[in-house]
């Protein structure tokens, strides 16, 4: 059902995507917002996309559609864009269809989507797929204004309303009493609420709640709630893990003509902006169009039109000034917008297809209206400015006039980073013709090649881009080009960083109109916006993780900017829960990845160094005792122990099975006992602190030999040995393999906390080491998660869920441990287009040179749970400071967000 590795895997789940992969989708209408929509549900992994129109491409498409070319005039827009569609994933099935919709054609498919579509075509088709049990969305935008509207039917069960993990917490007590009362440990607060429900697993004494169904709870603190009656239960003796159980429901949908309008911040103009649109329909039907643009007598009759709906539905706070502009916008066809509604449009099919995440109930309205010139500052715009005139950019003149386009065109803008967002900025940047005129130029720069993953969210890649190691900013940019052969690009494979000041100097900041940050970590963010600042220019800002997404407007002089690195608010693992006390399968994880980067990483770049430098013993020495013991200690074994063949790996790998999980377990049972109890007589595993049992080596047993196996070839790897995936031959090596005895020591002290552990190090002395010298180099090893022959996830979660066994945590499976693991941030393609499109919304704002903060914009959403938060960004501290030196000056300082770092200065006469 996907081409691996899927990214959407890890924000939708293995059950969705096999159910999304036997979906068949119509979109009907192919300009630019359907095919925005199409794009995202081709990627996302559906079954089978059919595009349906009928229409041929005109002019003013050219301004969203990506798919159709000036070639493609007078052609049909389906057909144009079949094949375009197709290759973005060659697992789903992709058709175009040229003839009318009709109800044998409908009942082909699970989920129908109309944009581009009429009312009475809306209504019938909307009624069909009600009666026959098919999802039914209808998606539009007119000029800066779009619409969603959804219908999943009577009875749509949601799986899975939020996509969040299950909340889950270690139990230190449960009391034998009518409500029984689970106390939680005390490291951090539940996180259950009244109404929940939730599974036991692990408990000892109280074993009957192991096997009890789903209990429902009911708060009572941050560490306690009450469950059922548990007086007849076995006494409670420690340990115990409780889960939330993710509760199903069941929605019911009404039909397109019952009014319910969302209220997402502006319930009063989505239900004005509701008659609009209903008006526009019955202008369009009257007149054969919609209004043109900027025409006031067109606009005074869609203002009655919707009047006089609004009166006939009582509804009393009719809002002319909104129906107005819409009007004046209506045959405006924009990128950014057509890329927000049509990337929530695509995440409403996904949800149709899998009952993941809650869907639309039903309505949404949304309007950028304050993308509009102000007029109090002299931004009237004319009809006559904003005519059409046979151009690709037709759609965009309608909304804001000849005048605007050239000065868009010739805009200077650096775009940092090539991945998900930033190729959904730079198709947005070619739609509306960003830096395509003459002056204009955009930079853009990243130093990542592209790999197979990349592909199911950077739309501008292909497989074939793959093979020859393209670099994402040059394939980018060739894309695009494609897309707008007048767009001047220029792509750079260059970090943006103090290392690059070279390149990026003042001029070059000096010499632009802007910056867009695509980027996907915090300090990188951090140092391009410390350089906007310091040379005063514009920086657009965007983020996603899975569903949800967050923009960010920089304007100098007027709102604060993205300012210094805060914490994550992800607390680091204590080094003691990770070394002995593990309690969750990312601490096991975590482990499991500090053994690979320890084993195959670090030891062979230490032995390399010490080889090749002849100053590594010094520099070693300088970093402390402590580390410079624990580094020779490494050289010396990875040198005196090298082995010569595969057989001596495959008996190192067995020899590091016992050691890791068996030996080291029993010596810290022998120190801590089950039955150990602390100096004030508490029971020591207890709470968080899960004791441990050994494990005994099964060549039988799966995982026993899946860690024997990648660990003998990843040993084998960095000394340049052969390895095999031959299990046979394997387990015919391991029976002549002879472990040694081991024997816990009453002598080992085991460090309890993270201070007892920095303590112990200290205290471990140098020992007479003789390096031997030899004349060879080690390979490396670097992590890599996406190549499933490197044995590299196969060690992964073979280490981790063995340790899981140790502590008697339930195992992930292999695509949840190369989540956690390999650090993967989730994306998707329907977040991602939501957020470019917003950023680029900004970006009309910061052209047209905004200077009110009530203009702008930032954005958080959370597509996954209808959460859509768009609101007026900061405002830039300003400080007046008088120097007694000269009583004639002030000084004013802008700080930066958050920091009292002067950034900027501004002279000003007193």
């Amino acid at each position: 059902y996907c081409t691996p590795p899927f990214l959407p895997l890890y924000v939708l789940g293995h059950d969705a995507m096999r159910t999304m992969g036997k979906a068949n989708v119509l979109i009907s209408g192919m300009k630019g917002l359907g095919v925005e929509v199409a794009k995202n549900v081709v990627l996302a992994g559906v079954g089978s996309v059919t595009i349906q129109d009928q229409g041929s491409a005109e002019w003013t498409d050219l301004s969203s559609q990506f798919y159709l070319r000036e070639s493609d005039l007078g052609e049909n827009r389906a057909l144009c864009s079949e094949k375009a569609l197709a290759r973005l994933n060659s697992h789903v099935r992709v058709s175009a269809c040229t003839e009318a919709l009709n109800q044998d054609f409908l009942r082909n498919f699970q989920v129908v989507v109309l944009t581009d579509s009429s009312l009475e075509e809306q209504r019938w088709v909307g009624a069909f797929c009600h009666t026959n049990n098919i999802r039914f969305i209808v998606a539009d935008t007119k000029g800066l204004c779009g619409q969603l509207f959804c219908d999943f039917g009577e009875a749509f069960e949601v799986r899975d309303s939020d996509g969040e993990s299950p909340h889950s917490a270690m139990i230190t007590h449960i009391s034998k009493e009518n409500p029984g009362i689970v106390s939680c440990t005390d490291e951090q607060a539940h996180e259950f609420t009244d109404g929940m429900q939730v599974t036991f697993s692990g408990v000892q004494g109280m074993t009957e709640l192991n096997s009890c169904g789903p209990i429902e709870i009911k708060r009572i603190g941050s560490y306690s709630f009450s469950i059922c009656d548990t007086s007849n239960f076995s006494e409670y003796e420690k340990a115990g893990v409780v889960t939330e159980v993710k509760q199903s429901k069941t929605l019911s949908f009404v039909n397109l003509d019952l009014l319910v309008v969302n209220d997402y911040g502006k319930v009063e103009k989505h239900q004005n902006l509701h008659f609009g649109f209903r008006a526009l329909h019955e202008f369009k039907q009257k007149h054969g169009r919609l209004p043109k643009p900027r025409n006031q007598t067109d606009a005074e009759l869609l203002v009655a039109m919707a009047k006089q709906l609004s009166t006939a539905a009582n509804f009393d706070k009719f809002d002319e000034d909104v129906v107005h502009k819409l009007s004046l916008v209506a045959a405006g066809d924009l990128a950014p917008v057509n890329a927000f509604i049509g990337g929530l449009a695509a995440q409403e099919v996904m949800k149709a297809c899998t009952g993941k995440f809650t869907p639309l109930k039903q309505w949404f309205y949304f309007d950028s209206l304050e993308c509009l010139p102000d007029q109090e500052d002299g931004g009237l715009l004319t009809e006559e400015a904003c005519a059409p005139r046979s151009s690709r950019y037709d759609g965009q003149v309608a909304v804001f006039g000849a005048d605007f386009q050239e000065k868009i065109k010739k805009q200077r803008y650096f775009l940092v980073g090539a991945g998900a967002i930033g190729c959904e900025l730079l198709k947005n940047f070619a739609l509306i013709g960003l830096g395509a005129g003459e002056g204009g130029h955009i930079t853009v720069t990243d130093m990542d090649s592209i790999e197979r993953s990349n592909l199911n969210r950077q739309f501008l890649f292909r497989s074939e881009d793959i093979g020859v190691r393209k670099q994402k900013s040059e394939a980018a940019a060739e894309a695009v080009k494609k897309m707008n052969p007048s767009v001047n690009i220029t792509a750079h494979q260059n970090r943006v960083c103090p290392e690059s000041e070279g390149i990026y100097t003042h001029q070059f900041y000096s010499g632009l109109d802007g910056v867009a940050a695509a980027l996907d970590n915090v300090d990188a963010r951090v140092y391009l916006d410390g350089r906007c600042v310091q040379y005063q220019r514009p920086m657009l800002e965007g983020g996603t993780l899975g569903s949800k997404g967050h923009t960010l407007v920089v304007v100098p002089h007027l709102t604060e900017s993205y300012g210094p690195a805060s914490s994550s608010g992800q607390k680091a693992i204590p080094l003691c829960t990770l070394k002995h006390f593990p309690h969750r399968i990312e601490h096991t994880l975590q482990w499991a990845r500090d053994q690979f980067e320890g084993l195959f990483k670090h030891s062979a770049e230490n032995v390399n160094q010490y080889l090749s430098d002849p100053e590594f013993w010094a520099r070693t020495v300088a970093r402390g005792e402590v580390e410079a013991v624990e580094v020779l200690e490494g050289v010396y074994a990875n040198l005196s122990d090298r082995p010569q063949d595969w057989t001596e790996c495959v008996t190192w790998a067995r020899i590091q099975w016992e050691s890791l999980y068996n030996n080291d377990i029993a010596q810290l049972l022998h120190c801590f006992p089950p039955n150990h109890v602390t100096s004030s007589g508490l029971p020591f595993w207890m709470g968080a602190k899960r004791c441990p049992h050994p494990l005994t080596f099964d060549p039988a047993n799966t995982t026993h030999m899946d860690f024997v196996v990648a660990a003998a070839n990843l040993y084998g790897q960095i000394y340049g040995i052969e390895g095999s995936r031959d299990h046979e031959g394997i387990q015919k090596i391991l029976s002549g393999v002879r472990v040694p005895e081991f024997t816990p020591k009453s002598s080992v002290k085991i460090a309890v906390t993270d201070e007892e552990l920095a303590e112990s190090k200290e205290r471990k002395e140098e020992g007479d080491l003789q390096l031997p010298s030899q004349n060879f180099r080690m390979v490396p090893l670097e992590f890599e998660k996406d190549d499933d022959s490197n044995f590299h996830m196969d060690y992964i979660v073979a280490t981790s869920n063995l340790r899981a066994e140790n502590y008697d945590i339930p195992a992930a499976d292999r695509h949840k441990s190369k989540l956690i693991a390999g650090r993967i941030i989730p994306a998707i393609a329907t977040t991602t287009a939501a957020v470019a499109g917003l950023m680029c919304l900004e970006l009309y704002k910061l052209v047209q040179g905004h200077r009110r903060i009530s203009s702008f914009r930032v954005a958080y959403v959370n597509m996954a749970v209808q959460y859509y938060v768009l609101s007026q960004p900061g405002r830039a501290p300003t400080f007046t400071v008088s120097k007694t030196s000269s009583p004639g000056w002030d000084v004013q300082f802008c700080p930066r967000k958050a920091d009292d770092r002067l950034l900027k200065k501004k002279w000003c006469f007193k």
